[in-house]
């Protein structure tokens, strides 16, 4: 009774595989060397009822896929299925390889098309959505005006560490630019192990909206009351605010008091 319930994990298993590109043979030895354990290359091609030099073959991609490795015996060569969650790390390391090139990927797209993309995303998921963009950019060097008032009510602090953290884990430098008037607690100062140089603006400049710059990029973050991130992809309009924001460096100080 049991047999329909095997069949249905059977094939459910199959398709599963196939969309992480196991399919037809490649699916066969797999599961047989997951099976059996440890085997060796003629048992293994018989139990997935396949011919030896075929079963060979594809147990060669799948070794160079790091899901099987061969173990010789004597004469023998024996073929030993890895731990499966190979297949977790696997995935892990081709979304972290498309995490890496999609930031040159969307501005070769925007380039090719000649307008700018405007994303806006509403409320508190969209204010966290538009502040981890931020780190998509490809450049080592982030320029930021922060308002910590907003700040901390909205995405909160929390989740301001997390992404601070994250940052200065990827080594992308922050250039940040706080007024004095919306700093509500003495924390995130100038740190050579966070990747941060600080600056106040001149206490007749107050920076009330967060703004990032990075690559082709421009991410403003309101305050919780607006409660909205907006990111707007255009290398001219990133190329001026990146100007902006360089004057107002050189204007601004080391010194909160």
């Amino acid at each position: 009774m049991f047999a329909p319930y095997a069949q249905g994990m059977a094939l459910d298993i199959e398709e599963k595989l196939a969309q992480i590109g196991i399919t037809g043979t490649l699916y066969k030895l797999f599961l047989t060397a997951v099976r059996l354990g440890g085997a060796s290359v003629t048992e293994v091609a018989a139990a997935a009822g396949l011919p030896r030099t075929t079963a060979h073959d594809a147990l060669a991609k799948l070794e160079a896929e790091g899901l099987i490795k061969f173990v010789d015996h004597g004469k023998r060569r024996f073929v030993v299925a890895q731990d499966p969650g190979i297949l977790l790390e696997r995935i892990e390391a081709r979304r972290q390889m498309l995490s890496d090139v999609m930031p040159v990927l969307r501005s070769m797209y925007h380039h090719e098309s000649g307008q700018p993309n405007v994303r806006f995303h509403p409320g508190p998921d969209g204010i966290r959505t538009a502040l981890w963009d931020t780190l998509s950019g490809g450049d080592k060097v982030l320029r930021a005006t922060l308002s910590m008032k907003e700040l901390m009510a909205e995405p909160g602090l929390e989740e301001m560490e997390r992404y601070l953290q994250e940052r200065a884990r990827r080594d992308i430098w922050l250039k940040v630019i706080r007024s004095v008037e919306r700093d509500i607690v003495p924390i995130w100062p100038s740190s050579q192990e966070f990747r941060r140089e600080l600056r106040y603006a001149p206490a007749d400049h107050t920076l009330a909206m967060t703004c990032f710059v990075y690559g082709n990029k421009v991410c403003l973050i309101s305050s919780a009351r607006e409660s909205y991130g907006m990111i707007i992809d255009s290398a001219e309009f990133a190329a001026f605010q990146a100007s902006l924001f360089d004057a107002m460096w050189s204007l601004s100080t080391t010194d909160a008091s």
